[in-house]
């Protein structure tokens, strides 16, 4: 399968930004940030998506499977392996989450039931896992530790994109033949807390994540979406550059871009999509397909100096989302059920 953003990035740029993510995996399935890093759950999981999109199936599968044959008991996995050896055997609960996103996507791109059939026990126990996390006013603790129990802290970003897990994973349930209504109310009570109760979180708004993500995974929509993203533009948005890491420096990152730009496509933004998505593209490197993390636009430096799997894996997904060429694009709009599926929710004023 091969697809181009008309303007921006041929059929030949995009195949070869695939074979940029195929390249970095090793022989066990894992695929490290870049040769030879470390290997966490959530962005081994978006290099696994971006590989389904870019056509590279039987390396899609050769990923999750490594999720598969290292899930610990309880439905977890370490935060941080190098090479089979566990650098941080703490556990993110949004790392862990993100499986039932990953699988419902390949889904979407490749129409196999029988995957969603062969990935759902991890799926089950991963979310399991995650649920137990939930704290009583709907927010997930971020972490649990060694020992296994839970920390103090939640993260809107990371509940955001949790939140688009459980949802992914209700959708699985309901395809391989069973209910789990515990995640549904988890995903309820979780959209409740990132529309309604926003104290409840850490405050990490430096941060453009905090900004854009309960929009690009889909707990926000509607009006107060667009207001969301319209009303703090000039904060998180260098004019012809891209997003900034963080609003106090002048760093645009190429992953919060394009996660951006999916957030703006979402809610019919189209326009100012595609608009930041030919922005960044200036951290693009032709000669390896991939991309540099970011770019320090003041003194016009890429930093840090590595191009990451998940950077360029972000990237195809946004061209995807843009131009609809797979199945996989509907992911951030509908979660893959069409215009009328019920989503996201309006924030309380």
């Amino acid at each position: 399968m091969t697809f181009a953003v008309p303007g921006v990035l041929s059929t030949e740029q995009v195949c070869r930004t695939g074979e940029f993510i195929a390249s970095l995996q090793t022989a066990d399935g894992a695929i490290p940030w870049f040769e030879d890093g470390h290997v966490d759950p959530w962005d081994h999981i978006e290099s696994a998506m971006g590989l389904t999109v870019t056509g590279h199936l039987v390396q899609a599968a050769a990923a999750y499977q490594w999720l598969i044959d290292t899930q610990r008991p309880d439905g977890s996995w370490p935060m941080s392996v190098r090479d089979g050896v566990v650098l941080d055997a703490a556990a993110d609960t949004n790392q862990c989450a993100y499986i039932a996103v990953g699988a419902w996507h390949f889904y979407l791109v490749t129409g196999r039931i029988d995957a969603l059939t062969w990935i759902w026990p991890t799926v089950e126990k991963a979310l399991n896992f995650v649920a137990r996390a939930q704290r009583p006013d709907g927010e997930l603790a971020w972490a649990a530790g060694e020992d296994g129990g839970f920390v103090d802290g939640a993260l809107l970003t990371g509940c955001s994109s949790a939140w688009q897990a459980l949802r992914c994973g209700e959708l699985i349930a309901h395809a391989v033949g069973v209910d789990r209504p515990r995640w549904r109310w988890s995903a309820n009570v979780l959209a409740e807390a990132i529309c309604e109760r926003p104290a409840v979180f850490l405050d990490k708004s430096r941060f453009s994540m905090d900004w854009y993500y309960p929009v690009l995974a889909g707990a926000l929509r509607g009006p107060s979406a667009v207001s969301r993203l319209r009303d703090s533009w000039e904060r998180y948005v260098m004019a012809g550059e891209g997003v900034r890491c963080v609003d106090d420096e002048p760093w645009v990152t190429a992953a919060e871009t394009v996660e951006c730009v999916v957030a703006l496509d979402a809610i019919g933004e189209s326009d100012s999509a595609l608009e930041l998505f030919a922005d960044i593209q200036s951290l693009r490197d032709e000669q390896t397909g991939g991309y540099w993390t970011g770019r320090n636009v003041v003194n016009d430096q890429v930093w840090p100096v590595e191009q990451t799997s998940w950077t360029a894996a972000a990237m195809v997904l946004a061209g995807d989302a843009l131009v609809g060429a797979t199945g996989g694009a509907s992911l951030w709009r509908d979660l893959g059920l069409g215009p009328s599926a019920d989503r996201g929710r309006e924030a309380v004023s």
